[in-house]
């Protein structure tokens, strides 16, 4: 369904009247049109700070350069020491800032390397980096942060500081997001800087538009694994998709299809007409089966063992609501909504962890915000999402014993046939409660859960991405 608001102040008297009124100006999104690219950043421009102290500076220039960015840094920010160090390393030029030039082109991002910043007083250097550089930032433009994981850290004051740039980034999230600009935090662990190309590129590229104000943990890929880059990364790999006949589900095989990987959609037996059509279209293999079944490990295993070896990729979809306000949900909602969303994943994954799963595979699990935040009539759906975020985390040491990874992704609102039935009303709320002031589409669930199912997010284990727009709702 299309955003009516988004086209009409998109147009000069819709602008006009939107700032007359003080009505919410949708930005258009820049949504990635192919696959992962070698240099998706060939030409652009993008300035790069640091603290001092910083230890990230090397791996994060040699993406840039990999990428095909040109460098600039800011000649008179305190804190360049690393990043110069750097980049005569490397062999890469960087450029002084060009923003007293008349007409030079903008930077595309914004990354700043804040892994030294150990106290208050040092947090300066933010703001004496940001603050002069912001407004210059272009429609869709993209600002990374990169830390140390607090987890990993005991020593008060650095992990007060390191701790204080989550509230940094999503604040300044919530200030950008009205050009479409995005502001993520990656919080690289002990082991994760040879890891951390991939991820970056994701957030520097247009397959994370609608995914801002967030936190992502990096950390050591599997043992013995070496990091690889996104492009063809999913070439020959076999994936599963739950709820692939329609709607995000859909999207998700085709994304994962044009990524390279080979199919199989798996769907109730009453979607068997739509999942045959969905699997036509990416050359995929449709398997009609309820998520439920008592056998549905068993059965998938002898689908894909003896045609595929097996799956290198499981992303469980499939899900339901039954909405009612607990005093008046019967028993039937709540075991139907456990059953489908929660159940069938943990008894799914089990079988499969015996026969069917790869050594190496990846899970992605979709949740949502409702597990994070909560919803009025929604304690069963809340309960399995919330659930599924503690699952990924259960269950991400046994995953990385196996090579592999599981990870969840939690979608805020997003425009499919079940939010297009909503009366207006509470549709146009949930449209524009987020820093870029509309719905997602299933299109941004699919790029993430296509970069999370990737080995080249091999430093990715047991997390829980928000592809929410930065909804007002939840941490």
């Amino acid at each position: 369904m299309s955003d009516r608001l988004m086209e009409f102040t998109q147009t000069p008297f819709g602008k006009s009247l939107a700032n007359l009124l003080g009505l919410p100006q949708p930005p258009r999104l820049n949504r990635a049109k192919a696959a992962w690219a070698d240099r998706p950043l060939d030409g652009k421009f993008v300035t790069v700070g640091s603290g001092n102290g910083a230890a990230l500076a090397k791996p994060l220039l040699e993406t840039l350069a990999a990428a095909g960015a040109v460098v600039r840094i800011v000649p008179e920010h305190a804190g360049l020491a690393p990043v110069k160090q750097a980049a005569a390393e490397l062999g890469i030029a960087v450029t002084g800032n060009p923003a007293a030039e008349s007409g030079a082109p903008r930077s595309h991002a914004l990354l700043f390397d804040a892994s030294g910043i150990a106290s208050a007083e040092q947090l300066r250097e933010l703001y004496d980096f940001f603050q002069p550089l912001v407004r210059s930032l272009p429609s869709n433009g993209r600002v990374v942060v990169l830390s140390r994981a607090p987890d990993e850290i005991e020593e008060i004051g650095l992990k007060t500081a390191q701790t204080a740039l989550r509230g940094f980034v999503r604040s300044l999230g919530k200030e950008i997001g009205k050009n479409g600009t995005t502001a993520n935090l990656l919080e690289v662990a002990d082991g994760g800087a040879e890891w951390l190309s991939a991820p970056l590129r994701f957030f520097l590229s247009e397959h994370s538009a609608y995914v801002t104000g967030q936190l992502l943990r990096v950390g050591k890929g599997p043992k013995g694994g070496e990091p690889q880059p996104l492009t063809g990364s999913l070439a020959g790999k076999v994936a599963l998709v739950t709820g692939a006949a329609r709607g995000i589900g859909a999207s998700i095989a085709e994304t994962l299809a044009r990524e390279g990987a080979t199919v199989i959609g798996m769907d109730h037996p009453s979607a068997e007409g739509g999942l045959g059509e969905t699997m036509s279209r990416i050359g995929g293999h449709g398997l009609a089966l309820d998520v439920t079944a008592p056998d549905a490990a068993d059965r998938i295993a002898q689908e894909v063992v003896g045609k595929f070896g097996g799956l290198d990729i499981v992303v469980h979809n499939a899900g339901v609501t039954r909405d009612k306000m607990l005093r008046n949900m019967s028993p039937q909602q709540w075991d139907l909504v456990l059953n489908i969303n929660l159940g069938a994943i943990l008894r799914i994954n089990e079988g499969l962890l015996k026969n069917g799963l790869k050594d190496g595979a990846r899970i992605v699990c979709i949740s949502s915000i409702g597990g994070i935040a909560g919803n009025a009539g929604q304690t069963n759906y809340g309960s399995t999402k919330a659930g599924v975020i503690g699952y990924a985390q259960a269950l991400a040491a046994t995953m990385a014993k196996r090579g592999g990874a599981i990870n969840a992704v939690a979608p805020g609102f997003i425009e499919t046939a079940m939010t297009a039935a909503m009366p207006l009303g509470p549709r146009e709320v949930g449209r524009r409660i987020n820093s870029l002031s509309q719905a997602g589409l299933p299109q941004d669930i699919a790029e993430t859960v296509a970069f999370l199912a990737s080995p080249a997010a091999g430093g990715v284990n047991g997390s829980t991405l928000r592809v929410c727009g930065q909804n007002w709702m939840g941490a």
